[in-house]
């Protein structure tokens, strides 16, 4: 079965890499999400998170309405095919240490996972598990 693709979000909220820091974070609140794709002429070429935002712009002291989000957004995107399992793509997570992944199909963009999204799989799958071992 096909979990990323029950799992990934199809609905990425996307913005263009010259807006600024500002507009990305109002988006961010507004929509209530913690990252945002980034596209340079309709094309993904970089992901905003929330992580970013803290770690390169707030704790560097820059200035939120200055600030190009292409020179804080984090690239390439790193990306799984979505025939991958949960499993491998909790690994890359891991491995990379970052809380979102982008999602590809036979190469192509097609959508976004985070960490949020492969703690609700792991819950559901492994308590599933777990209640049908005997107990003691």
């Amino acid at each position: 079965m096909d979990f990323l693709n029950m799992l990934v979000n199809k609905n990425v909220e996307s913005i263009d890499h010259n807006s600024t820091l500002k507009a990305a974070a109002q988006r961010m609140r507004d929509r209530e999400i913690g990252s945002l794709i980034v596209t340079k002429d309709g094309k993904e070429i970089g992901i905003l998170s929330e992580t970013d935002v803290t770690r390169k712009a707030v704790a560097e002291g820059l200035n939120p309405e200055q600030i190009c989000i292409s020179s804080i957004m984090s690239s390439p995107i790193i990306s799984i095919e979505i025939t991958e399992t949960p499993e491998r793509a909790n690994d890359l997570m891991k491995g990379k240490g970052i809380r979102h992944l982008g999602i590809t199909e036979k190469g192509t963009f097609v959508g976004i996972i985070s960490v949020r999204d492969l703690l609700r799989y792991f819950k559901v799958y492994y308590d599933g598990i777990g209640s049908l071992k005997s107990k003691k």
